[in-house]
């Protein structure tokens, strides 16, 4: 009897199977989440960090969080330059000889009525151009207080005493005094314009300096920077600035006009 009855099936009723088969479902839907879970994490793991692992936060909040500091743009600030430095690059192309009408350097009957007006006048006009002048000389690029300078010092070798102006405040030293246009000469020029070697035009000699002085400064002195017949290039001087030839070359103008000019052409 006790054979008998371990051989009978214990499901007897419908609702028992019903039973049974829910509970072999959920059973088997578990273990398989549970084995899908354990494959995938392994392999999330391996390649990338935990979401909260401190490098994947700090990744998601890093376009938030990080701060980058430009460099400031300016740097050290640009020394300004010379009255005189000004005036060579710009201004001598006219105030050297007079031409469009300009004041000349030097004329003291001609830089009268400005001086008399004052430095802020002249600047104002300087800036806003006058005449055959563009504004500010044809240097957009200078600074009003170089600017300034340019005029003071051309006034002042033609009869003014102004006052040199104060810098802004914040400026740059002003660079090391370039040599002057006598210095320049005696260094390099000297050699062939005192006798007229290589077929060089002999400093006061106006004949042979008349044709050079009409073309204007500016022509000379690009041919003398890149040397010209036998001139070789800066007179022979690599070291020699833009600004020092242009000086040397209106020194050597001033020497050979018949206005006693070459001490003013050479800045004394």
């Amino acid at each position: 009897m006790s054979g008998e009855k371990s051989d009978q099936s214990l499901i007897k009723t419908p609702k028992q199977l019903i039973v049974v088969l829910l509970g072999f479902t959920v059973s088997a839907f578990l273990v398989a989440l549970v084995a899908y879970l354990l494959v995938t994490g392994s392999k999330t793991t391996g390649d990338k960090p935990s979401a909260l692992d401190a490098s994947a936060v700090a990744a998601r909040i890093k376009p938030v969080a990080e701060v980058v500091f430009a460099e400031s743009g300016g740097g050290a600030a640009k020394a300004a330059q010379t009255g005189e430095k000004v005036v060579q690059q710009y201004c001598a192309a006219c105030h050297a000889t007079g031409a469009a009408g300009a004041p000349k350097i030097g004329d003291k009957g001609s830089w009268a009525t400005r001086i008399g007006s004052g430095l802020d006048q002249m600047l104002k006009v300087s800036i806003s151009g006058k005449g055959a002048m563009p504004a500010r000389g044809g240097a957009a690029g200078i600074s009003d207080f170089e600017l300034s300078r340019a005029i003071v010092h051309m006034a002042n070798q033609s009869g003014g005493k102004l006052k040199e102006p104060a810098a802004p405040k914040g400026a740059a030293p002003a660079p090391a005094a370039e040599r002057s246009g006598e210095q320049v000469v005696q260094a390099a020029c000297i050699r062939c314009h005192e006798t007229g070697a290589g077929g060089a035009p002999k400093i006061g000699d106006k004949a042979a300096w008349s044709q050079r002085i009409s073309q204007g400064v500016n022509t000379v002195t690009m041919s003398a920077i890149r040397g010209h017949g036998s001139m070789p290039a800066r007179g022979g001087l690599a070291d020699l600035t833009d600004g020092e030839v242009t000086r040397a070359i209106l020194y050597m103008f001033g020497r050979a006009g018949t206005d006693g000019a070459a001490e003013k052409a050479a800045g004394k």
